[in-house]
């Protein structure tokens, strides 16, 4: 998980030294690229990539967006899609816990039941010409 945290203070690290500082309200500190160049909003779930084959790998990939579930309905979808019985769930807990700090999953004890969805987190990014040109050729090339 050291590696996810580092990933991601590289991936919102300050790339301009003439960029320009806002305050956000959580008290962090974003940047402003100054240079003008086109944008493009993706999601943070589209950068990351976890290790397959691992318990993180298993909880990002049955957890959705759009509703709360509960640690039973995590274990049969995890059984279901890789044929993976965690017989303790309490070892699914610690990775649970790590990603609700880092802020890409919410959770709510709700009647005494914890329930977990993933958070939607969006960033803009601005794209320079000569990386749009590689992505577009990937793109091609997969297609």
């Amino acid at each position: 998980m050291m590696s996810l945290i580092n990933f991601l203070k590289s991936f919102f690290k300050r790339s301009n030294p003439t960029a320009g500082q806002v305050t956000m309200p959580a008290g962090g500190t974003a940047y402003v690229e100054a240079k003008k160049g086109e944008k493009s909003v993706i999601s943070v779930w589209d950068v990351l990539r976890l290790t397959e084959h691992t318990q993180a790998f298993h909880l990002v990939s049955v957890i959705r967006f759009d509703e709360w579930v509960t640690m039973d309905e995590v274990r049969r979808r995890i059984f279901e899609l890789f044929q993976v019985d965690y017989e303790n769930e309490r070892s699914l807990y610690p990775y649970l816990k790590t990603m609700v700090d880092l802020g890409l999953i919410e959770s709510t004890n709700i009647g005494g039941k914890r329930k977990w969805r993933k958070k939607d987190l969006l960033v803009k990014v601005e794209i320079k010409k000569e990386e749009k040109e590689e992505i577009e050729e990937k793109q091609a090339a997969t297609a």
